[in-house]
């Protein structure tokens, strides 16, 4: 086993960072969503809407540059072009949406997607006894669980 100058296993760090990579791809793709909806949201529930999703996409892309920092930390190089998210991402694309409800199930489901591909980090990064990787992985999960759940309350809908 190789050692890198982090204390990590170098194989388990080049594995993360695909998944890292992976992450990024799709937190660049719901952010582009995020913004999609705050400029086209409409009706009744704009002001709301509006503001809220502008909150969401302003922590999405400080969860974007932690990422890919993060990336850089384990040794990896990040992705950054936009071909590359899209092959890569997993996340719904919302495009032309307006109507709250299809908007908050947008964001709903993304949330659904980029907790799996955070618990699956997290597994790795408990295995590779990646504490960094790890604890902003928690960190992550925590916030965006919260986040599912009060727009699926805002759905009437259960967890």
């Amino acid at each position: 086993m190789q050692i890198n100058s982090l204390g990590l296993d170098t194989r388990k760090t080049e594995e993360l960072t695909v998944e890292l990579n992976s992450l990024l791809a799709n937190f660049q793709v719901f952010y582009q969503n995020l913004r999609g909806i705050h400029w086209n949201i409409r009706g009744k529930r704009f002001f709301d809407l509006h503001a809220k999703f502008e909150e969401l996409y302003n922590d999405a892309q400080l969860k974007v540059d932690m990422i890919a920092e993060r990336i850089l930390t384990l040794g990896g190089t990040p992705l950054h072009t936009f071909g590359d998210y899209v092959r890569v991402a997993s996340v719904p694309v919302g495009k032309d949406i307006s109507l709250d409800e299809s908007a908050i199930k947008l964001v709903v489901d993304s949330l659904t997607e980029l907790l799996k591909i955070e618990r699956n980090i997290l597994e790795q990064s408990d295995d590779a006894a990646d504490e960094g990787t790890n604890s902003m992985m928690s960190d992550f999960i925590t916030e965006q669980e919260k986040t599912v759940w009060m727009m699926k309350a805002w759905l009437d809908e259960k967890i």
